[in-house]
């Protein structure tokens, strides 16, 4: 389809690795282009099928909520234009799905701020009554909100690899306690605004995951993708409920498919049928225009 793109092929600038989702390229020494791609990647797997426009999706959102919250945290987005490091040819090809960032030096934790119990934190709640070492009150239902939201962090895995939950304590030894303490404030913080800004639209999100980095001086940058149907879950507010897995806005709509099939979650992964790659690029596309407005 004219609006897919599985993999950038760009020859202006080094491509430095291709991710779950996202191709790098560095633009100097200084920065990096970032092409988010239609691939999607369902526990640590990259499927075979891309999701059309998904990546013009996670762009623009992520854009959204770079804006909205630049006078809080800074963001990795850089001064430069496409035009400044491609050709016309190649800006065609990534232009809604491009960015041009800092290249600053990645934290190696993925921050996760949950505000419901669904997903890994619902099956390890079951198991012993906590997420990430934090206690929970007893007797939650599956995808009941939290009495506050928590914070349960877990390393960051190259692609084919699962990432692995940890708790605070593993983050200070990661990266320092003023750091960890630092980045879990964000996160909650961050969190928080955001999730009364989507219900206010008709979005729960339910739990999300920042990356940080850090700049030359020291300082915490928010970077990679923010609030995305990728790195959060979106439930529409008019069909939650608890005891189930709520339908959702982003790719959790592809993990229930996937948890229908004899599949042991390791590589390759299998195809989707048509009608699930359909369904699934409109929810992402409904996603992108309630939290955006456009």
């Amino acid at each position: 389809m004219p609006d897919t793109l599985y993999e950038s092929d760009l020859h202006s600038v080094p491509l430095l690795m291709r991710g779950k989702v996202r191709d790098i390229y560095a633009v100097g020494d200084d920065h990096l282009l970032i092409v988010a791609t239609d691939r999607l990647s369902a526990f640590d797997v990259i499927l075979p099928d891309p999701i059309p426009g998904k990546g013009a999706v996670l762009t623009a959102v992520s854009n959204f909520w770079f804006d909205r919250f630049a006078d809080d945290i800074p963001n990795h987005r850089a001064d430069l234009a496409l035009a400044d490091v491609l050709t016309a040819d190649e800006i065609a090809q990534v232009e809604t799905r491009a960015m041009l960032v800092r290249r600053l030096a990645a934290l190696p934790v993925e921050a996760v701020a949950r505000g419901y119990i669904i997903g890994s934190g619902w099956k390890d709640y079951q198991a012993t009554g906590a997420v990430s070492g934090i206690e929970l009150p007893a007797g939650l239902r599956q995808a009941e909100q939290l009495p506050q939201p928590i914070f349960t962090p877990s390393t960051k895995a190259e692609a084919g690899d699962h990432d692995e939950a940890i708790d605070f304590d593993r983050v200070v030894e990661l990266v320092g306690e003023d750091r960890a303490t630092r980045i879990r404030h964000a996160t909650l913080s961050i969190y928080k605004r955001a999730a009364a800004y989507a219900r206010e639209r008709g979005i729960i999100i339910a739990d999300t995951k920042f990356e940080f980095g850090v700049d030359g001086n020291g300082d915490l940058v928010l970077i990679d993708e923010v609030l995305t149907p990728d790195s959060s879950r979106f439930w529409p507010v008019s069909e939650y409920a608890t005891g189930m897995s709520p339908p959702s806005f982003d790719k959790q709509y592809v993990r229930d498919y996937l948890e229908t099939l004899d599949w042991d979650k390791t590589a390759p992964g299998p195809r989707l049928p048509a009608d699930v790659i359909a369904n699934t690029a409109a929810k992402y596309r409904e996603a992108a225009e309630r939290i955006t407005g456009r």
